[in-house]
């Protein structure tokens, strides 16, 4: 389906709404192109040929999966966003300005985008600009250590890293496979395979920060990470591990459902049988570890510590008192001072 400026445009308009969509889709098919513009796939062609008359060098891939694309080098000048793809990225942007380090290079990138976006579009970015969000201590990874990084788990290439595992420790030097980044709860991790370098280290997985790598060199060595390697559900399981006390739950319901209802990083989840499933995992904050049971929709006990099942009981008596139908009176003095 065409939108009514393409059904109403001529040649050159027609010429340049292709631009646009082999600039945006790389690897777009003649069909599709022709969809767009409203015509067969043989007159889109047509604009195609256009283009390349005017010097803008589309390539082509002849076949099944062939397609158009623009030639390397080559920039569609002005920058062309759509409504969605315009305010999209400005709440990205402002979602992120403080996790990453150099929150200034945001906020010089959220003027350029503003600057070049039509000043209908330009009202509702600025908008979205001025939300207030928090700011994460300490501060996120330098991004062109984080792109280097990127890079090497890309290429599959191993880096030598300056790491300090805690602000008031020495920095220590690894030598890394990167295996995979991945960002959870507002920081950004890589997961890695720790090569020994010397007597204090032993070969083994591990999660890094990234705001704690304070340099990234790649090497010439390579690597091939493990198959099947899911990196986001590596960097949960390592998150609920080791955050002090072990908590074991059995909830009365299947691994499927128990999966579906509570966050990876709250612990592993293992099939007792058919019906039930047992949690373990570690915290802590046992007041916190149990409101996160609430998403349970099934009964459950906590078998240890004892810390969470004393939790679940202030938490379940505050919820009975209120759901009374006849509410206890709060005494007024209790908010003085009180928002």
């Amino acid at each position: 389906m065409t939108d009514t400026f393409v059904d109403e445009a001529g040649p050159t308009a027609r010429a340049l709404v292709a631009l646009e969509m082999i600039h945006d889709r790389p690897g777009v098919s003649g069909e599709r192109l022709g969809e767009r513009l409203g015509v067969s796939s043989r007159a889109a062609r047509r604009y195609v040929a256009i283009l390349r008359a005017a010097g803008i060098p589309v390539e082509s891939t002849p076949g099944r999966y062939g397609g158009y694309r623009i030639g390397r080098g080559f920039r569609v000048p002005p920058l062309m966003f759509s409504t969605d793809q315009a305010l999209a990225l400005v709440m990205a942007a402002v979602r992120g300005r403080h996790s990453v380090a150099g929150g200034e290079a945001v906020e010089e990138a959220l003027d350029k985008i503003i600057r070049v976006l039509p000043a209908a579009l330009a009202e509702p970015a600025e908008a979205l600009r001025g939300v207030t969000t928090g700011r994460i201590d300490p501060s996120g990874p330098d991004p062109r250590l984080a792109s280097a990084l990127a890079r090497a788990v890309r290429d599959g290439v191993r880096a030598r890293l300056r790491y300090r595992s805690a602000p008031e420790r020495e920095t220590r030097s690894m030598d890394v496979a990167p295996w995979g980044i991945t960002l959870r709860h507002d920081r950004w991790y890589l997961l890695c395979w720790l090569h020994s370098i010397d007597e204090r280290q032993v070969e083994a997985k591990r999660v890094l920060r990234l705001d704690r790598i304070e340099a990234c060199e790649p090497t010439t060595a390579t690597f091939q990470p493990p198959a099947d390697l899911d990196v986001v559900a590596v960097v949960d399981a390592h998150l609920a591990e080791g955050w002090g006390p072990e908590v074991e739950v059995v909830i009365d319901a299947p691994l499927g459902d128990v999966a579906r209802w509570l966050p990876r990083y709250l612990g592993r989840l293992e099939a007792l049988d058919e019906r039930s499933t047992r949690l373990v995992g570690t915290t802590d904050d046992a007041e916190w570890f149990a409101t996160q049971l609430i998403r349970v929709r099934a009964d459950f006990v906590v078998q240890r510590p004892e810390a969470v099942r004393e939790a679940c009981r202030r938490i379940g008596e505050r919820f009975l008192a209120a759901a009374q139908e006849e509410p206890a009176e709060v005494s007024r003095e209790a908010h003085v001072g009180r928002p």
